[in-house]
């Protein structure tokens, strides 16, 4: 499977997308092209050779003839309406949505209502869409990425302005739960480096992990600022999905089980313990109904953690639990390989988990949260999404 790790090492924005994904070896005739399908004007790509801190790549920027700023509605039913791709068309308007919902809850308004400043114009349509149209033409089945590199709070964008980062691009991270480069002495005064089209991006189409894959060609994609500390760049790396051997082998680490019986505890003192087992790195928890002495119904609380958390997890127990003693015992257990990946459906794109042992996939089942995502916005039933999902990632993996 081929697949696409976004890294971005000083910053991520639409520009830098396109001019990565020209570096890997989209034409800039195939992107103008495919965009023309849009059959909007008022722009021109312009691409030249430049440097950042002694990295020498692909500036790609959408020079604006046409200052006109649309409404969020104008632009999703010029991406619809066009000719592109349907796999185009789902992932631009996946991230375009994505986009409106987070400007619609900072300024609070419907998305009928909301007026858009730089967001509205040309150059975010062409940035989106250009992008879904690189990952096209590369065949990128799966996207991953690193965290994002968003820069210290000031200076703010402008005398009296909101402060870095952008409040769309803080509610696309919140959304997506990403992780974030933390505050370094290298990013001040470099002021905005990840901009709401790029957290956009970036947020929806990839998962937040780098998996084991045979890397064969590197694109860097320019921004248009230039620290003297760090480069204002974007790196994305092109491959195929490595196959796992680890399949069918002991897991590496100790493993504890540990078990108490509870013969005077609320379902609710069960349920919050078993959330607090599970945030602290537990690696499965349940319960299991018994009888115990003096013929009272009770349950077993059975726990399995590394060895590494075996005393923040015993210690969670006692506190949150009425019982005055834990068992434990050291297991082993077998694993198989196991791989995230991204499947395109009609329904657009599902995170998949992979089952592979002795390197071979026998098995491929869609994330639940996804399923339940993708009913709720189409209105489908859980299952039937659910049904699509499954029978799609059977083919395209099995």
């Amino acid at each position: 499977m081929r697949i696409a790790y976004i890294q971005p090492i000083g910053g991520a924005s639409g520009d830098m997308m396109l001019g990565a994904l020209t570096d890997l070896g989209m034409p800039i005739e195939h992107l103008e092209s495919e965009l023309g399908k849009l059959n909007v004007g008022g722009y021109r790509l312009e691409a030249r050779q430049e440097t950042r801190c002694e990295m020498g790549d692909t500036y790609l920027k959408v020079d604006l003839e046409d200052q006109t700023r649309h409404s969020p509605r104008w632009l999703l039913e010029t991406v619809e309406d066009s000719s592109l791709s349907e796999p185009v068309k789902e992932r631009s308007c996946q991230v375009l949505n994505a986009l409106w919902t987070a400007e619609c809850r900072v300024h609070g308004e419907t998305r009928d209502i909301l007026e858009l400043e730089e967001l509205g114009s040309v150059d975010t349509l062409v940035d989106v869409v250009g992008s879904a149209i690189g990952f096209e033409y590369l065949e990128v089945a799966g996207i991953h990425a690193g965290p994002l590199v968003i820069g210290n709070a000031a200076p703010p964008r402008w005398p009296g302005g909101y402060s870095n980062p952008a409040p769309a691009t803080l509610e696309l991270i919140a959304s997506a739960a990403a992780p974030v480069i933390g505050d370094k002495p290298m990013y001040e005064d470099a002021g905005e480096l990840t901009t709401p089209t790029g957290a956009a991006l970036i947020t929806t189409l990839a998962d937040f992990s780098r998996p084991a894959f045979n890397v064969d060609r590197v694109g860097l994609g320019l921004g248009t600022r230039d620290p003297a500390g760090f480069p204002n760049a974007l790196r994305v790396w092109l491959g195929e999905l490595a196959q796992v051997e680890a399949s069918s082998s002991v897991q590496q680490g100790e493993v504890v089980l540990l078990e108490t019986n509870l013969d005077d505890v609320s379902g609710l003192v069960l349920g919050y313990t078993q959330e607090r087992l599970f945030a602290i790195g537990a690696l499965d928890v349940w319960n299991t109904p018994i009888q115990m002495k003096k013929n009272r119904p009770g349950t077993v609380l059975s726990v399995l953690v590394p060895k590494d958390i075996e005393k923040e997890a015993s210690e969670l127990i006692l506190r949150e639990t009425p019982t005055l003693g834990i068992r434990t015992r050291s297991v082993d257990r077998y694993v198989a390989g196991r791989q995230m990946v991204n499947v395109e459906t009609d329904l657009g794109p599902i995170s998949v988990k992979v089952k592979i042992i002795n390197g071979i996939t026998v098995s491929a089942a869609p994330e639940p949260d996804e399923v339940r995502r993708i009913a709720l916005e189409t209105g489908k039933p859980f299952q039937e999404v659910y049904q699509i999902a499954t029978e799609e990632a059977r083919r395209q993996l099995l």
